[in-house]
């Protein structure tokens, strides 16, 4: 996992990958020729796929969804007319899921892979609304990988393949603002956000895109920008409220918003609290494996070297401590 200065031991990280779902065998597709519809099928394992990324991480479930991804693809090859369609049209559902988990393991080249191969697949589908979403995600992509100026790009165009009204405008805007943001074009980032909530306002309730969008989570997205912009009150303040309201399930993601608020508390130059918050992250990341999580924790052990002879900064680096391995 390329985390700076740190290399993630693989002890106590359990290699769930291969028992977290059956493999793909010539048994297992007879089996599931027998079951009825392989789309609803496959359909429902993604979902299933999805609720166990939020619980353990993407570290344990990605091999599996390789899996079911390479099952799917042979499934489509040998359908024909609609069923190939669907198909495919869910194949780029995998391949877009795949290139997200490899983004959460650090795995850069995988992810963009992915993420390249779900974009061809979704021109080939006819499918509007999937193009718009993956264009959203390359955009995602690029700014996280360190192309801001490239996902500038990509969220323009990802809002223009997407339906005006749809809630796919709102996710390509999101990208746009925090995008501006790690340029340091602070006006720029904040007309965004607001351009993104006035969009949410009216945007449509019903469709498949962006169900999980609501102005909290706006707000969330907002709370990254302003740390990189360098204003960690707002950044802080925005994180301690998304943990508080954030579902016991969504455990990953509570590891990256306690990493991401501990750093900004750093930055307020509130260090002892900082160490809590980032104690209470180090277990979630050893658990899940996440390089988002291990990326803020990295940032924030140097931010705390300098205060490093007070308790609650000694308790959160020998907790780092024990889970990773610092080279020689």
């Amino acid at each position: 996992m390329p985390v700076p200065r740190r290399v993630v031991l693989a002890s106590g990280i359990a290699g769930l990958a291969a028992t977290a779902f059956p493999a793909t065998t010539a048994t297992a597709d007879f089996e599931l020729a027998d079951m009825g519809s392989p789309i609803e099928h496959f359909a429902q394992l993604r979902r299933a796929i999805i609720q166990t990324d939020n619980l353990i991480g993407a570290r344990h479930v990605l091999p599996a969804l390789h899996q079911h991804l390479a099952s799917l693809a042979a499934r489509r090859r040998a359908a024909r007319g609609a069923d190939a369609v669907e198909l495919l049209s869910l194949e780029t559902r995998y391949e877009e899921l795949a290139g997200w988990f490899a983004q959460d393991i650090g795995d850069e080249r995988t992810a963009h892979g992915h993420t390249a191969k779900a974009l061809d697949a979704s021109h080939i589908t006819g499918d509007t609304d999937l193009t718009a979403y993956v264009l959203a995600r390359k955009a995602q992509l690029a700014v996280d990988t360190g192309h801001p100026a490239d996902a500038l790009g990509l969220a323009a165009a990802a809002r223009r393949t997407a339906r005006p009204g749809s809630r796919l405008e709102v996710i390509a805007v999101l990208h746009e603002a925090h995008a501006h943001a790690v340029l340091g074009e602070g006006g720029e980032a904040q007309r965004a956000y607001e351009t993104a909530l006035v969009l949410l306002g009216r945007a449509d309730s019903d469709g498949i895109w962006g169900s999980w969008l609501d102005a909290a989570y706006v707000n969330t997205a907002q709370a990254r920008s302003h740390a990189a912009l360098g204003d960690y009150e707002q950044a802080a303040a925005g994180f301690d409220k998304a943990i508080a309201m954030l579902p016991p399930a969504y455990r990953r993601d509570r590891g990256v918003y306690l990493a991401r608020a501990a750093r900004a508390h750093a930055g307020t130059g509130n260090m002892p609290l900082a160490a809590r918050i980032g104690t209470q992250a180090v277990g979630i990341a050893a658990e899940t494996g996440s390089a988002r999580i291990f990326e803020q924790l990295d940032r924030l052990d140097q931010a705390l070297a300098p205060v490093s002879g007070e308790d609650s900064v000694a308790e959160f680096r020998a907790s780092l401590d024990r889970i990773v391995l610092h080279p020689a």
